[in-house]
């Protein structure tokens, strides 16, 4: 099979030519496999898709054209309607954030404690010091003044969090600069949850590059160094 091992981008499928030649062509939307509900998306144009199969196949037949190059992921799930994200709500939203970050690290760590693979051992050193702290503010739903009051108590507990959710982002290629397309896999999962994701990740780009630099990802996160 000339296409095996052959690698095709998002949105196109390998297909033999006449001669055997591997190449690849765009994915028919028509011919995605099935989904279930919950693996609908919702485009940058506001159209729901059964699937990123049938999004990405969509765009690359638009290759070439002003809709193509403006269709994206957007989020996960149904389009549905997201509310506009207020002055008073961005300025909350990395109190929730970074004790989010923070928690998701307490469950990989908890979870590793029986069968080890998602953190390294490096990362399991530093996350064990903040599982072991017992000033250490538990899950839930905490208000803003308890969150901005244990950021100021506790502060070191949320400055690997901040960086180890930069490292994760920052694959392709890894230069400590987050692109559009590395920030989409977190946006596109939180905007239905978090509806000033947007606009925060949007201001965290200081100079407008339209890249996120570690020092403007910290600064967002009111992490001081």
């Amino acid at each position: 099979d000339p296409c095996r091992n052959f690698h095709c981008k998002r949105g196109k499928v390998c297909h033999a030519d006449k001669q055997g030649k591997p190449r690849c062509i765009c994915q028919d939307p028509a011919a995605c496999p099935p989904t279930k509900d919950y693996e609908h998306v919702c485009g940058t144009d506001n159209k729901t898709y059964d699937g990123t199969c049938q999004l990405f196949g969509t765009k690359c037949q638009l290759e070439g054209t002003k809709m193509g190059r403006q269709l994206h992921l957007d989020y996960m799930g149904s389009c549905k309607y997201i509310p506009h994200c207020t002055d008073y709500e961005v300025d909350q939203f990395p109190l929730r954030m970074r004790d989010w970050l923070k928690n998701i690290l307490m469950q990989y760590y908890e979870r590793d404690m029986n069968t080890s693979g998602i953190l390294t051992e490096k990362q399991r050193s530093k996350v064990k010091k903040i599982y072991q702290n017992d000033k250490r503010l538990v899950a839930g739903n905490h208000t803003v003044e308890l969150l901005l009051h244990d950021f100021e108590k506790n502060y070191h507990m949320y400055v690997y969090p901040v960086h180890w959710q930069f490292h994760q982002l920052d694959q392709h290629p890894v230069d400590r600069l987050l692109t559009h397309s590395e920030l989409a896999p977190l946006r596109a999962s939180l905007v239905p949850m978090e509806h000033c994701i947007t606009r925060f990740f949007q201001e965290c780009d200081g100079d407008q590059d339209k890249l996120i630099a570690l020092k403007e990802w910290c600064h967002c996160f009111g992490i001081k160094e």
